[in-house]
């Protein structure tokens, strides 16, 4: 049985990576039940329960952020509603076509297109895009540094 819940627990870890691109997975909570499913398989030895707790606290964290930091790129960057709605329609959409570089290309089209629907001129339409572009990627980017250091963890503990 503990064989058969590690290897669930690696396939929690690896899919949790995937889900960092992948908008519909929730990346960092699959990578953090991973810790709990080995923890479990373990006789809960491998973790100790602060460890365990701040890393859930890190979890909830990447979690926020990954909503809140596209929101301030695009506000630092001058960015409307229309702006960041068709960032999250045009990555939605980039996704299906080009997956995963059409995550990043449709969210800067999409915000682009919301900007020029809100009647922002071209330079002001471009800017606006670029910064829900560039909170996109540092929203992806600290997912990736979570659910890696927990793979990382997670490994660790095997060997």
């Amino acid at each position: 049985m503990a064989i058969a819940l590690i290897i669930f627990g690696l396939l929690f870890a690896l899919s949790g990576i995937v889900g960092c691109i992948l908008p519909v997975i929730p990346g960092p909570v699959l990578s953090f039940l991973s810790l709990i499913i080995l923890s479990c398989a373990k006789n809960w030895e491998p973790f100790s329960a602060t460890f365990l707790i701040l890393m859930g606290s890190l979890m909830v964290l990447v979690t926020i952020l990954d909503y809140v930091v596209p929101a301030g790129g695009a506000k630092k960057y001058g960015a409307s509603r229309l702006g960041v709605g068709g960032s999250v329609i045009g990555m939605l959409t980039g996704f299906f076509f080009l997956p995963p570089l059409g995550l990043f290309i449709g969210a800067f089209l999409g915000a682009l297109a919301g900007e020029l629907l809100a009647r922002k001129e071209g330079k002001d339409a471009l800017r606006a895009g670029w910064g829900v572009f560039v909170g996109i990627v540092v929203g992806i980017g600290l997912k990736l540094a979570f659910t890696g250091v927990v793979l990382f963890f997670y490994i660790k503990e095997l060997l």
